[in-house]
């Protein structure tokens, strides 16, 4: 079908092959093409032959006979379509889109001499008009048409998407709705208000904070007018719940006019005065974040959420479509037409910011679905102070739509009325197709970067233009009087009352401080409440009975009836059955299993998801199993009981920067579910360090936004290379304090187990990092019996029972898999002299524990010891927390830029080397 409507060089041969195909099956060709051998009396245009038949169709076939098509005319047809279809595909390089400045010329071609056209054709009736108005038309109608549709103040993309029903209704709305763009009295007025607020509180701040940060929305205003537009017209299609997320520019101007929060608590911002529960270090004013429940004008309640976003821009993106997949799937059973997530660029960071290209790639993934997202990129032409010429190659700023075909509609600012109309169309697209859907507002920037900053450095002509460039509000205002539409004293009074209003809010913050109103979100949570140190002095207990054990355990050995097991599998299953059943006891695979299974019988949510969790890098997992001839997958934990809770396993797109910020997003929403991200190796979370710094290790002290999020980085000095033996453990021992994060290294599959457990038996939240094994996943030694599940709680240290502590001189203090190679030393040695202790919880630091360890060995001096370089590991994070009554030294590989060797005789060497200093 592609190949024929792009013809360049058409002539009545690929009429003739077109039209056989329509008469056969019309719909093999293009909607386009069928409107026009419906209008187009295709028979009159074949002459009569030597015969005396005309040339035309014979049982719904095209005759090949001696006789001509007139060429001429059908081409002039053909070249009509094809400046249609050039107005629809390249329409959007004329569009007045630009309010500031005359836009580059993109070359359209769409002059008449480009499709062999010209002025004396204008006149002629041709039957392609059906492509615009469904019946012929002159070419001087259809060219007229098409340039208000397609070359006004918005420049629709869209022909490029694949999908046919998705095209075809996007033309449809754009060449019928946007051609008949009409908004009732009291609309515009409803316009007109929601634009008075959002240009009066930006005076206003102006003129009461002087020089004060705000990432003001000047010349942008229409955002809040659109937003408005796009809440009401998603309640009116059933959504219940929208989260936005943003960066700076223009937050709180949304918080205040579209997302209700108090004039008064933001100017108590601005006055400095601290919130009446201080539950942190806080954040600037523009980075927190927000919830609210507003009524829509059709009287529904919708709730809204604006997520805190630190200055990285981007990062919330995969966030705010985490906490919305959350809320589907926790409240409204995976409808994702009840839940809505907008996201706001700014055009500088939607072109520049990789994640932007990993979020749009998960949009369609079944792990990371969430039923489309709507995107607003505020364009202000400016980067901070580069222009857009210098900060992408793309025509657009919005090119990364066309990834994932999802349309772009680009719009002028100062046009209030085509955004509102941009915006309606995108719910409805999104609420039709559940597709990703852009809109490209370009404006500008009335100030530099921050109020502060003078742009006239670096873009004098550029600002010198917007310096006599009225807002948008003054604009609609003038286009409304001058139709007859409003009173001219309307918008001046409007202006009045608001800015009054705004000043007795100023006057009350500065007679009293506002009380701090604790936003929706954490009321949420109200079931748990914060920790405190004495909370990590000692863990609850986590065991499971051993019936509930044994239950998991028989869903995790069998397969449905008629499954054909590889035979690996079979003999896997038979193992875990062995050891479940028979020994009594679990291997960590197992342990992971069972751990995940109890707090499914619980009735919780699991979600694991990374790059290979179903099987697990290490193959040790199993957790999702492939009939051998139908490659049916089966996934055992979820067939425990019927009343149990879901069991969500992804294998993750090549991403670690938008998955965990996903998985964040997810785990913040919903306080009952284990949410887990594991890193296919340890140190592959370096490409997800933004949102390790900013959000997993911060949230809580920045924003007062908790989340129990696990991470699982496989970490372990086996001779791998530099690439695949560090988890950077360091980093995040680096980012501890305030008892904000766990972090973990465990040596034992009950351990393991009760420590999962205790992600949901904490009545706090706190995120887990766990440097998780690799070797010791088939390591003999790491087994723990059946009965340790049943009983007890998760171990922050675990002392050694083998020596005596008479004779012991030397005391190791150790972590993770390192243990096993100590161990079987002490064993082969029968060094009873040297007692080794294991940190399983690195932070917050067990030192009361380590106390009680240490007391029992008078005599001894201590160690620290770390398979990773000097200047890695534990080591300075034990300098800084170990507070024993003995001096701390330590044995670790030298300081090194790179976390191992990549030759495996060196490792080899290098490991035994630490072994030997340890027990000499």
């Amino acid at each position: 079908m592609d190949k024929y409507t792009y013809i360049a060089n058409s002539d009545a041969a690929y009429i003739e092959e077109l039209y056989n195909s329509y008469k056969q099956d019309s719909t093999s060709v293009d909607e386009g093409w069928q409107k026009f051998f419906e209008g187009f009396d295709f028979y009159q245009k074949f002459p009569a032959n030597g015969n005396g038949h005309a040339n035309g169709a014979t049982n719904g076939k095209v005759v090949a006979t001696p006789g001509k098509v007139d060429a001429a005319q059908i081409r002039k047809e053909m070249e009509v379509v094809h400046l249609i279809r050039g107005y629809r595909s390249r329409g959007h390089l004329l569009a007045t889109t630009n309010p500031i400045q005359k836009r580059k010329d993109r070359k359209p071609q769409l002059e008449l001499s480009d499709f062999s056209l010209g002025p004396e054709d204008l006149d002629s009736v041709f039957e392609a008009g059906t492509e615009v108005f469904g019946r012929p038309a002159t070419l001087r109608e259809i060219v007229d048409s098409l340039k208000t549709i397609y070359s006004g103040n918005i420049g629709f993309e869209y022909l490029y998407i694949r999908d046919r029903e998705q095209k075809n209704w996007l033309r449809k709305k754009i060449e019928k709705e946007a051609l008949n763009m009409t908004f009732s009295i009291d609309e515009k007025k409803h316009i007109l208000s929601k634009l008075n607020e959002a240009v009066v509180f930006e005076n206003f701040l102006h003129t009461k904070y002087l020089g004060q940060k705000r990432f003001s929305l000047e010349g942008g205003e229409t955002t809040i007018p659109a937003l408005d537009a796009m809440i009401n017209k998603a309640a009116e299609m059933g959504v219940v719940e929208v989260m936005i997320g943003m960066a700076h520019r223009g937050r709180l101007n949304v918080l205040a006019n579209v997302m209700q929060k108090t004039y008064g608590q933001i100017f108590n911002e601005f006055e400095g005065n601290l919130p009446d529960q201080v539950w942190g270090d806080g954040d600037v004013k523009y980075h927190m974040g927000y919830a609210s429940q507003i009524t829509a004008e059709n009287g529904s309640q919708v709730h809204l959420k604006l997520a805190p976003n630190p200055s990285h821009l981007e990062a919330v993106n995969p966030v705010v479509e985490g906490y919305i997949r959350a809320r589907a799937d926790g409240m409204y059973e995976s409808d994702y037409d009840r839940v809505l997530p907008v996201i706001i660029h700014g055009d500088a960071a939607v072109a520049g910011q990789g994640i932007v290209y990993e979020v749009t790639q998960m949009s369609g993934l079944n792990g990371y679905y969430t039923g489309g997202t709507i995107h607003f990129v505020i364009n202000n032409q400016v980067g901070f102070t580069t222009d857009f010429v210098d900060a992408r190659t793309s025509i657009y700023c919005t090119d990364v739509a066309k990834v994932v075909d999802a349309p772009v509609l680009h719009v002028n600012g100062d046009d209030p009325e085509a955004v509102v109309f941009c915006m309606r169309l995108a719910v409805e697209y999104r609420q039709k197709f559940n597709k990703d859907i852009f809109i490209d507002m370009v404006c500008y920037r009335r100030h530099g970067h921050n109020e502060a900053d003078e742009p006239k450095f670096t873009q004098p002509t550029l600002y010198k233009s917007i310096e006599n460039h009225q807002n948008p509000r003054e604009i609609y205002q003038k286009i409304l009087a001058d139709r007859g539409d409003v009173d001219a004293q309307l918008a001046a009074n409007m202006d009045k009352e608001f800015k009054t209003l705004l000043q007795e809010r100023l006057d009350m913050v500065k007679q009293k401080a506002l009380p701090y109103i604790l936003p929706k979100l954490e009321q949420e949570w109200h079931s748990l409440r914060k920790s405190t140190p004495t909370d990590f002095e000692k863990s609850p207990e986590t065991g499971v009975p051993l019936e509930v054990l044994e239950k998991i355990g028989k869903a995790i050995i069998n397969t449905p009836e008629g499954f054909q097991r590889l035979k690996q599998i079979d003999k896997l299953l038979k193992d875990r059955e062995q050891m479940i059943f028979e020994k009594k006891e679990v291997n960590w695979a197992t342990a992971e299993l069972l751990a995940y299974g109890s707090i499914l019988v619980d009735g919780n949510i699991v979600r694991l998801s990374g790059q290979d969790v179903q099987r697990g890098t290490f193959s040790h997992r199993h957790a999702v199993l492939h009939d051998v001839e139908t490659n049916f997958s089966y996934s055992n934990l979820e067939h425990i009981q019927e009343d149990q809770g879901p069991f969500m396993i992804y294998n993750s797109l090549l991403s670690e920067y938008a998955v965990l910020g996903f998985e964040f997003g997810y785990s913040m929403a919903n306080p009952n579910a284990l949410v887990i991200w594991e890193a296919q190796f340890g140190d592959f979370a370096n490409g997800a360090q933004v949102i390790i710094d900013q959000f997993v290790t911060a949230s809580e002290t920045k924003w007062d936004r908790w989340t129990g999020l696990v991470m699982l980085l496989p970490h372990g000095y086996e001779g791998q290379g530099p690439e695949h033996s560090n988890a950077r453990p360091e980093r995040y021992l680096q980012l501890s304090a305030d008892y904000n994060i766990i972090v973990a290294n465990v040596t034992t599959p009950a351990n393991f187990f009760h420590m999962m457990r205790r992600q949901l038996k904490f009545p706090f939240r706190k995120p887990l990092i766990v440097m998780s094994p690799k070797s010791m996943l088939r390591h003999p030694l790491c087994v723990s019996p059946l009965e340790d599940l049943t009983k007890g709680s998760f171990q922050e240290t675990i002392g050694d029972s083998f020596v005596d502590p008479k004779k012991v001189t030397k005391v190791l203090l150790c972590t993770g898999k390192l243990y096993y190679e100590l161990y079987e030393r002490q064993q082969k040695d029968k060094r009873d002299d040297v007692a080794i202790i294991r940190l399983e919880q690195m932070h917050p630091f067990p030192q009361k524990q380590i106390d009680e360890h240490l007391a029992l060995y008078e005599n001894a001096k201590v160690f620290w010891v770390q398979e990773e370089p000097f200047n890695m590991g534990g080591w300075t994070f034990m300098l800084r927390m170990y507070a024993g009554a003995k001096p701390l030294e330590v044995i670790a590989r030298r300081s090194s830029a790179s976390p191992s060797t990549g030759f495996s005789k060196i490792h080899a060497q290098e490991q035994a080397e630490i072994i030997r200093r340890a027990f000499e």
